[in-house]
C-alpha cells in the first residue's frame, strides 16, 4: 500500500512530485515531512511495483530510489523506466553503496547517488537538480513535436526540398537532383519556409535537426 495519503494535498498535475520508493516506511515517513516542509509535493511507495501501480509517471518531477528493494533491484528497475519510455529523473538512495553501482546508475542518467544517511540539503539540493532536468527534459520534448507537427504538414516534395535546403543546396542544385524546373523548387521553398515556420533558412536548419535531418 502507498503513503500517498502522507501528501499535503491533491496537487494539480502539472506540480513537480517527489515520488520515494523505499520498503522502509520510517525513511519514507521521515522524507515526505522533509518535503512537504519545504512545500514540495511528495508521495512515497514500498516498492517498484506500488510505484508502477499508483504514480502518475507523466507527472513532472523526480523519482528518489531505494537501490535495494523487495522483488526488483534499483538499478534494473531505472532501465525498466526507461525501456517504457519514463525520462522522469531518478536519484539513487542506498545505505550499500559501492563505486561500480554508484557508476552504472550514472551512466544510465541517474541525476545523483546517495549514501545513507545524507544530510537533508544534499537531498533537497539534488531533487532541485532533477526538478531542473525534468523541466528541460519537457521543454526540449514539447519543442520536438511542435516542430514534427509542422512538418506532418509537407508534402513528399516539400520534405525533399527541405532537406536539400538544409543541406545547403541552391535552387538550381535542387532542381537538377529533383528533376523539376527552378521555379518549382522555388514554390516548394516558399511552402516549406511558411509551413515550418520559419524565419530564415538558419531557422530552418535548427528545426530539421530537430527532426534528425
Amino acid at each position: 500500500m502507498n503513503d500517498a495519503k502522507k501528501s499535503a494535498k491533491a496537487p494539480a498535475n502539472n506540480t513537480p512530485v517527489v515520488y520515494i520508493v523505499d520498503d522502509d516506511p520510517s525513511i519514507r515517513e521521515a522524507l515526505v515531512d522533509l518535503f512537504l516542509s519545504t512545500r514540495t509535493d511528495a508521495t512515497s511507495f514500498e516498492s517498484a511495483q506500488d510505484l508502477l501501480d499508483n504514480a502518475d509517471l507523466k507527472r513532472p518531477g523526480c523519482i528518489l530510489l531505494d537501490v535495494r528493494l523487495p522483488g526488483a533491484n534499483g538499478l534494473d528497475f531505472q532501465l525498466h523506466l526507461e525501456k517504457l519510455g519514463n525520462q522522469m529523473p531518478i536519484i539513487f538512495m542506498t545505505g550499500h553503496g559501492d563505486i561500480p553501482m554508484s557508476v552504472r546508475a550514472m551512466k544510465a542518467g541517474a541525476v545523483d547517488f546517495l549514501a545513507k544517511p545524507f544530510r537533508d540539503q544534499d537531498i533537497l539540493d539534488a531533487v532541485a537538480a532533477a526538478f531542473q532536468k525534468d523541466r528541460e527534459v519537457r521543454l526540449q520534448s514539447a519543442a520536438n513535436d511542435a516542430v514534427a507537427k509542422l512538418a506532418s504538414t509537407l508534402t513528399p516534395r516539400e520534405h525533399e526540398v527541405m532537406a536539400a535546403v538544409v543541406k545547403g543546396l541552391m535552387n538550381k542544385q535542387i532542381a537538377f537532383n529533383l528533376g523539376i524546373s527552378e521555379i518549382t523548387v522555388k514554390l516548394h521553398r516558399g511552402n516549406v519556409m511558411r509551413k515550418m515556420e520559419a524565419r530564415s533558412v538558419a531557422d530552418l536548419v535548427r528545426k530539421a535537426e530537430l527532426l534528425g535531418l
